[in-house]
């Protein structure tokens, strides 16, 4: 959100806050997918069944000791870039955030296939690292790991920010958001896998997909290497 910086009014800020907390409940709407954000105003809101996926960079902080600002720059710039050029190329992805080193992206969920689709982008991300990693080696940049978690649930979609700037933004809410992100931080950590999803992603998928990944006592989660067959072929063809 960029900011247009309009005085501090601690009164008016204090009767948006009175607004706010007296709203009522009544106008949070159940419904089975996700509506265009134009429908959102300051007090409404809707629950919708949706995927969550987050992608983010292991150890980046040990990055900035790796490489000065102008390869560190053309480091995140590529990595973002295709990431969200993946997720932005399904028709199913309605919402894409970038914080820090951190893309997120927000799917329709009401069919299986769908949710299925969330899946092959995360291949897809998965196999896009590899050729990323071939591309920073020709470069002298340094190789990255990512994490990639998957989740599926029930969100709140609200808009949120200060309504008398026009500063604002979509905000999802929920455990389905959480637990997407918690997936992803400990993704390709130590031991673990680069793709972990929860339960709910993992009994949608086709069994011939599910094979693919072996369920974590401990984590109570689901945890495989998947990538995409074509990628992969095009890395043996053109980075080998």
């Amino acid at each position: 959100m960029q900011t247009n910086h309009k005085s501090y009014d601690i009164n008016k800020s204090a009767e948006r806050i009175d607004e706010i907390l007296a709203e009522s409940n009544n106008s949070f709407e159940e419904l089975d997918y996700i509506p265009d954000r134009s429908k959102l105003t300051y007090t409404n809101g809707f629950y919708v069944k949706v995927g969550a996926i987050f992608v983010d960079i292991r150890q980046s902080s040990e990055l900035t000791g790796e490489h000065r600002r102008p390869k560190l720059a053309k480091l995140y710039r590529s990595y973002i870039s295709e990431t969200v050029a993946i997720l932005n190329s399904y028709y199913d992805c309605k919402e894409i955030n970038i914080v820090g080193d951190c893309v997120s992206g927000i799917f329709e969920a009401q069919y299986k296939y769908q949710i299925e689709n969330m899946y092959f982008a995360a291949a897809e991300i998965n196999s896009l690292i590899k050729i990323l990693n071939y591309k920073y080696r020709k470069s002298d940049i340094v190789e990255i790991k990512v994490g990639i978690g998957l989740a599926y649930g029930r969100a709140l979609m609200i808009k949120a920010g200060y309504s008398g700037s026009g500063i604002n933004e979509v905000v999802w809410m929920g455990d389905v958001v959480n637990r997407a992100s918690n997936l992803c931080n400990l993704a390709n950590k130590d031991s673990t896998a680069p793709i972990l999803i929860d339960e709910n992603v993992y009994i949608n998928l086709p069994e011939k997909d599910q094979d693919f990944f072996t369920y974590n006592y401990f984590g109570k989660y689901y945890e495989g290497n998947v990538i995409n067959i074509k990628m992969q072929e095009w890395y043996e063809e053109n980075c080998t």
